[in-house]
């Protein structure tokens, strides 16, 4: 394993663990606004609003580490029908238009930030762009990601995933 390999490791494994943490948190807040509003009848405002952005960060960091681990949604029909150097070429052109992808993440959802930074989550009083800085940090982390991969493929070998 090379240094950038390594690197990208870590960087999935602290995406995944970000995942975990937020969606044990956005299950908290929701069991915790269960409970308020069914035995305090007091239902707080910012559990949703909360709930939301929480859901917003993990799932966009768990879609990025999965583009390194290999349970990304994916349609591998021409790669399978392939053989050869055809196949080299579809394993490259998938994570070529993977790269691109987050590319458009990253910097669309810069753009998105700065757009909506001046405007605030009522129930929160923070940024609206805190909720839109998932998507340019997993587009950044789709490209390391599909970067790695795609020198794997050329290099004949498999990612090796962050669990083992």
């Amino acid at each position: 394993m090379n240094a950038f390999e390594a690197i990208c490791r870590k960087l999935s494994a602290l995406a995944l663990l970000l995942s975990g943490v937020g969606l044990v948190l956005m299950t908290a807040l929701i069991g915790y606004q269960v409970f308020a509003r069914y035995v305090l009848n007091d239902s707080p405002s910012w559990t949703e609003q909360l709930t939301l952005l929480t859901m917003l960060w993990f799932i966009l960091f768990a879609a990025a580490a999965g583009v390194r681990e290999g349970f990304h949604l994916r349609i591998s029909l021409f790669e399978s029908l392939a053989k050869g150097k055809t196949k080299l070429a579809v394993q490259l052109f998938g994570q070529a238009s993977v790269f691109v992808f987050g590319v458009a993440m990253a910097v669309f959802g810069a753009e998105l930030v700065a757009a909506t930074w001046s405007h605030a989550i009522p129930a929160l009083g923070m940024p609206r762009g805190v909720a839109y800085i998932p998507i340019s940090l997993s587009g950044v982390l789709v490209c390391l990601f599909s970067l790695e991969r795609a020198l794997a493929i050329l290099a004949g070998r498999d990612i090796e995933a962050t669990w083992s």
